[in-house]
């Protein structure tokens, strides 16, 4: 006799083997009803039905993925923050000094990314000094 933690697994077992059964049934009929023939047009990349041109590699600079990563970054603690305002009343002194250490943390790192640089749009080029510093070359 089946005890019901066992029972409790059969209609997983069974969306399981429905799911398999639709994959298989799906592959199967596009193998059957699928195109057969292939010309030199069908293996050709083409958009919004225009021929490319050029290489498909497009060489980016490294500082658009930096602002996209400070970006991801300021929008996590913004959701935090959301959060901290939601229940504001219910986290008391504790919940505001908490996100005023958070928001002064935040603070601070926008001002180091300011004064690194990170945040410049257009071409630059850092140089390094033999401390490590970080200079724009206008303050060489």
């Amino acid at each position: 006799m089946l005890n019901s933690s066992e029972t409790s697994l059969l209609p997983f077992l069974i969306y399981v083997l429905a799911v398999l059964l639709l994959v298989a049934t799906m592959l199967g009929l596009s193998y059957v009803l699928g195109q057969r023939r292939a010309n030199k047009a069908t293996n050709m990349p083409f958009e919004s039905g225009v021929l490319s041109v050029g290489s498909p590699q497009i060489h980016m600079s490294v500082e658009f993925y930096l602002v996209a990563i400070f970006f991801v970054i300021f929008d996590l603690e913004t959701v935090f923050i959301f959060a901290w305002a939601v229940a504001f009343f219910e986290l008391g002194w504790e919940g505001l000094i908490a996100m005023s250490v958070f928001i002064l943390i935040l603070g601070v790192a926008l001002i180091y990314e300011l004064k690194t640089g990170a945040l410049d749009w257009g071409i630059k080029s850092r140089t390094g000094d033999a401390s490590g510093n970080i200079r724009h070359p206008e303050e060489q």
